[in-house]
């Protein structure tokens, strides 16, 4: 997959329950080239399936064509009952940017995806959000106005029309075939949007929708006296005026899900810097509170980025007076707790599309795995061999093999991590002190700066190993002719700066370690002192070891003969030298001040 362009597409089926349906349809996208499906979910009450996937723009505008083309063969609409709202085969058909690529891009893609589709699959559509053509319809609720059932009216009233309409001369009779058996399709381009159902300890529709109304931004009707059943209060134009509700970009709805037994307020969430999920939680769960009802648990529709779920439990941590410096997977643990994403395991459906076939039915509680977009991503793009998934006796054991690497590098930038590490452990006890609950927030930031320094030199561990592997592959170039000799030499050269200016960042990290873990002497639990002064030397161990790297390898280049090396590298390797000299003496004079503080302790 090219990762420099990559656009996400979830497309909404109007079928949930066939699942041999929805697997020839997923099986059409599959079958792209550079495109990577990542979640199905089937909704038996809403008998709608959401499909997500990304890949290239190309692919996955060729992919999404392909899967409308299935749907609209594959689903008659004049059969089609279920819970949620529809107008065709394929409902929805959204394209997200990702990385490399605008929205604006996106919507453009849309557009034509569109006219394309009514085109060669003679499927109306209707272009919305960021690919609307007019403002009005930027609201998919206006281009879905009284769904399938105003469809046959639409297709043929001025005004209601499809923005991309096939040829529909032969009249009702080819109206009544073809267009009413597949529906209409809305094309558009939009940022990340979260669908998120909240189930209520209620069986009633209008406690949900009461609920939903009081926070979705559109909000409510106002009425003259009674607010439920009083005449309701309309501008000169006669359209109603609105109460707003507290959420801003958000859009719901209450509704009653045979399948649970249970009422939910079923949410999108349009844009996630405005209004995040845990926000959109805590103020559901407080109007639903309101009106004597309880969130009983929360089901995401789809996936979500990661930064969902990090935001949401550093908000929950944070409102326990907790540190939020601690390893990533505790903080989705959290978010994942707090807001009961896996309190109703019956219902969070994962199904694992390799293998989905109609008997299949995977029920299973909430997995980041399979949930996360990042996640996903990074399981498809794993490298099988990165040293920081190994286990602590097959990292050692992978080093003591008869191979070069991993070296003395990678080992330098381990111990690195695990001094900021140390320091960082100081700086969560420290947070958790009983009687220190005032310094909560001081030792939570330490934390924080402790993970993130902790990641980066878990990043440098594989990346020096990288930077020997780079040399090897250049020694190993042809040298026939003098034009290969001339290449190889070049190869070289490059890839010995590098393997020289790696270990250089590793000793400029581990040297921020020292401070961390300075401040955590001086000022952290006493009970944990000594841990701190570990940290501190496996600090220097690591600025000292990594300095040995920089050291060889620009030698190396140093080495190289003057004809062949260009002035400006040959500066840069004394440069280089110079430098790991320089900070070694100022690692050798932190960590003695560190085991001061540290010894006067004891």
């Amino acid at each position: 997959m090219n990762k420099q362009r990559i656009i996400e597409c979830v497309p909404n089926f109007s079928e949930g329950r066939d699942m041999n349906v929805i697997k020839q349809i997923t099986d059409v996208i599959e079958a792209v080239e550079d495109v990577k499906l990542l979640d199905v979910d089937p909704g038996e009450a809403t008998n709608r399936t959401v499909v997500t996937f990304v890949g290239s723009p190309e692919a996955v505008v060729e992919a999404a064509f392909q899967a409308v083309a299935k749907a609209g063969q594959l689903i008659d609409m004049r059969k089609h009952h279920g819970a949620h709202p529809r107008m065709g085969a394929t409902d929805v058909l959204p394209l997200i940017p990702v990385t490399g690529i605008t929205l604006e891009e996106c919507a453009e893609l849309a557009r034509q995806l569109a006219h394309r589709i009514a085109d060669e699959l003679r499927i109306p559509c209707y272009c919305y959000e960021a690919a609307a053509y007019t403002p009005e319809r930027k609201n998919l609720a206006v281009c879905r106005e009284g769904e399938y059932e105003a469809l046959k009216e639409k297709l043929t009233t001025e005004g209601k029309q499809p923005d991309c309409m096939p040829d529909i001369s032969e009249q009702s009779a080819v109206i009544d075939s073809h267009f009413m058996q597949t529906g209409c399709t809305a094309v558009g381009a939009r940022d990340f949007l979260i669908a998120v159902n909240f189930n209520l300890n209620t069986t009633s529709t209008r406690r949900a929708n009461a609920i939903a109304f009081d926070v979705r931004e559109k909000g409510r009707p106002m009425r003259e006296g009674n607010p439920i059943t009083g005449k309701i209060l309309r501008y000169e134009n006669g359209e109603p005026i609105m109460r707003p509700g507290t959420l801003k970009c958000t859009k719901a709805i209450g509704w009653y899900i045979d399948e649970y037994g249970i009422a939910q307020v079923s949410m999108n969430i349009t844009n996630l810097n405005v209004t995040p999920l845990h926000v959109a939680f805590d103020e559901v769960c407080r109007c639903a509170s309101n009106r004597g009802v309880r969130v009983t648990g929360t089901e995401i529709v789809g996936l979500i980025p990661k930064k969902t779920l990090i935001d949401a439990g550093k908000y929950f941590l944070e409102k326990q007076h907790r540190s939020t410096g601690i390893p990533e997977a505790d903080i989705v643990k959290i978010a994942v707790k707090s807001m009961g994403l896996d309190d109703f395991c019956p219902r969070q459906k994962s199904y694992k599309t390799s293998c989905l076939s109609p008997q299949t039915t995977d029920w299973k509680p909430f997995n980041p795995k399979e949930k996360v977009i990042e996640y996903m991503l990074e399981d498809d793009n794993k490298e099988t061999h990165r040293l920081v998934d190994l286990t602590a006796k097959e990292f050692a054991e992978e080093t003591s093999r008869e191979s070069p690497a991993p070296g003395g590098g990678t080992i330098a930038a381990y111990i690195g991590a695990l001094g900021a590490a140390l320091g960082t452990m100081v700086a969560n006890l420290s947070s958790h002190k009983a009687g220190w609950d005032d310094r909560w927030q001081e030792f939570s930031r330490y934390a924080d700066q402790g993970q993130e320094l902790m990641s980066e030199l878990l990043r440098l561990v594989d990346e020096d190993t990288e930077a020997f592997n780079r040399i090897m592959a250049a020694f190993g170039m042809p040298k026939n002719t003098d034009e290969e000799r001339q290449v190889r030499s070049a190869a070289i050269q490059e890839a010995t700066l590098y393997a020289a200016q790696v270990p250089l960042r590793t000793m400029k990290a581990s040297l921020r370690v020292f401070e961390l873990c300075r401040v955590m002497a001086e000022t952290g639990n006493p009970n944990s002192v000594s841990d701190a002064g570990v940290g501190a030397l496996a600090a220097r161990a690591a600025v000292l070891g990594a300095g040995l790297n920089v050291k060889i390898n620009a030698g190396s280049l140093k080495a190289t003969k003057s004809n062949s090396l260009p002035p400006q590298t040959a500066d840069m390797a004394t440069q280089l030298i110079d430098e790991a000299d320089s900070l070694i003496k100022i690692a050798n004079a932190e960590e003695t001040a560190v085991m001061e503080i540290v010894n006067s302790k004891l």
